[in-house]
């Protein structure tokens, strides 16, 4: 792989990384088919049950504040590797929890110690490859998130129908050691510039708020940092009762809901494959103008659908219109703050995972009282409106690469 530097990457350094991606992305996921069957086994709301997934986007999020300088100061890949080898605990905390409360925190520890994984990644990324050359990059390394955010509904809809809940996280502590155990083996045969770390004096503290004020310092990243928020509320709260909208009004067994969503992923897969292509004949801004109409008028589709398998092909297309969106605002996180990039993507992600947080924590207050189809409407209509706004932006702006 081609670098800044000129010195060769190993093609085994993306490929480690995408795959603890992929277990990121199952740990996110996992609890979304799972809500009916917390409901019933703790006799609780549906939105209680939604708190699995909120702690783990509210801690997700807060931790992206922390690991940006830490990833700076100590070693990206480094940082990534061993915040890897504690995933693998928290996971197995979430499988031993014996009540909601205790899964609970425990996804709260999973959702903070999994932080790491995909912002310093992008990073890292980031660093070390051309920005003419970054966005492909990118999109092969999130094939492995792209497959990770599928399989965790799929496995998570399979294990409530056919397995104990608790079976999904001890193999997804597993899978953490494994990927960790590779990762520190591929970090010791890393160039010396992709294992660059800051020396810098001065407390941890005020070197970590001075940083983020620099990218707040700068107006577009305001922007983008605001976008990806809005992105997260609304399109997330949306999708986290997808499975749920399927199982309840059409009798789908949860998975089969699961398995319905994994077709978001193959339309980001879709991306993946042809991201050079879309790059060169769209640009930025047509990827999120028609990223945007993709995803809202798929969502819309699913939240008024008269028959569940409108999903099929709604989820697929709304896979496809979100990574084109996602992987645009993805380029201008790496390229908002060069000199702070890994503040300024640690601070990309903490407000993407926040506003999932915010958007299924308020649509889980809404769902009792609309119902999980108008919550799903009103998801694509915000979703649009941020895409469009964010095109028409984007349009006005001039980049110059670094």
């Amino acid at each position: 792989m081609t670098t800044l530097s000129g010195d060769p990457i190993p093609r085994s350094a993306v490929i480690a990384l995408s795959l603890a991606a992929f277990a990121s992305g199952i740990s996110l996921r996992l609890t979304d088919a799972l809500l009916p069957l917390f409901a019933r086994e703790f006799d609780i709301p549906l939105g209680r049950a939604a708190n699995t997934i909120t702690a783990f986007s509210v801690a997700y999020g807060l931790s992206q504040l922390f690991f940006g300088p830490v990833g700076d100061r100590f070693g990206k890949y480094r940082v990534i590797a061993w915040a890897c080898a504690v995933c693998a605990l928290t996971a197995s905390l979430c499988g031993l929890a014996q009540g909601f409360v205790q899964l609970e925190i425990a996804r709260l520890l999973a959702g903070a110690t999994a932080a790491a994984i995909i912002p310093l990644s992008m990073a890292w990324i980031g660093d070390v490859v051309p920005y003419d050359k970054r966005q492909p990059v990118l999109a092969r390394f999130l094939i492995g998130q792209i497959l990770g955010l599928s399989a965790g509904v799929f496995v998570g809809g399979f294990a409530a129908d056919h397995l104990s809940w608790r079976v999904p996280f001890f193999g997804i502590g597993l899978g953490f050691v494994a990927i960790s155990t590779a990762l520190f083996a591929i970090n010791r045969r890393l160039p010396p510039h992709a294992r660059v770390v800051k020396h810098v004096e001065g407390h941890a503290l005020q070197r970590t708020v001075a940083e983020f004020a620099q990218v707040l310092a700068r107006p577009w990243a305001r922007v983008v940092l605001l976008t990806v928020f809005l992105e997260g509320a609304f399109l997330y709260g949306a999708f986290a009762f997808i499975a749920t909208h399927l199982h309840q009004h059409f009798g789908l067994p949860l998975a089969a809901a699961g398995s319905t969503l994994m077709l978001f992923g193959f339309g980001g897969l879709l991306f993946a494959v042809a991201s050079a292509a879309l790059v060169r004949r769209l640009g930025e801004v047509g990827l999120t103008m028609f990223g945007g109409l993709l995803l809202a008028a798929s969502l819309f589709a699913i939240g008024v659908a008269p028959v569940w398998w409108w999903a099929l092909p709604a989820c697929f297309v709304a896979g496809l219109g979100f990574y084109m969106l996602h992987n645009t605002l993805q380029i201008n996180a790496t390229q908002m703050a060069p000199e702070r990039r890994g503040a300024a993507v640690s601070a990309f992600a903490s407000c993407f995972f926040l506003g999932q947080a915010v958007g299924v924590a308020a649509n889980g207050a809404l769902v009792a009282l609309i119902g999980t189809g108008a919550v799903i409407g009103s998801g694509a209509v915000g979703v649009l409106a941020v895409a469009l706004t964010f095109s028409r932006l984007r349009a006005r702006r001039v980049v110059v690469p670094a």
